[in-house]
């Protein structure tokens, strides 16, 4: 049985459901044991209650919003259910009253035989270049 239509499917709910700003529907994406290193924490996080904290927090922003980058999406697929999201997002917030961007790359990890699909998700601002 497969939840989700796409591993891409997964992805724009993410993106629709942070963007709505309501962390327990955040949340119900992300598997019980899912693996979560946030964009804005040093503590990677384990428990569903910390991932429905990391996002209850992070809805705390005025404006917030995420923008896909959709040029940049890479699919790795493992099998029919288990698949590999790649690519850049920006996140989007007021810091000060002055929205601001976080250009970030991403990783998930989706299982769509799973109910709550994602099994892991790192997220990283993107480095400047020091070049």
């Amino acid at each position: 049985m497969l939840y989700f239509k796409s591993a891409e499917e997964v992805l724009y709910q993410w993106v629709s459901r942070v963007c709505s700003g309501n962390p327990d529907d955040i949340t119900a994406l992300y598997h019980e044991t899912a693996v979560l290193i946030p964009t804005f924490s040093p503590h990677t996080v384990t428990s569903t209650e910390g991932v429905r904290n990391y996002f209850g927090q992070l809805a705390t922003r005025s404006g917030l919003g995420v923008r896909l980058h959709g040029k940049t999406l890479r699919k790795q697929s493992q099998c029919e259910t288990l698949h590999t999201l790649s690519g850049i997002y920006s996140f989007e917030f007021e810091v000060d009253q002055v929205l601001l961007s976080f250009p970030s790359r991403f990783s998930f990890v989706v299982d769509l035989s799973l109910e709550r699909p994602i099994i892991h998700h790192h997220s990283s601002q993107v480095p400047r270049n020091l070049s």
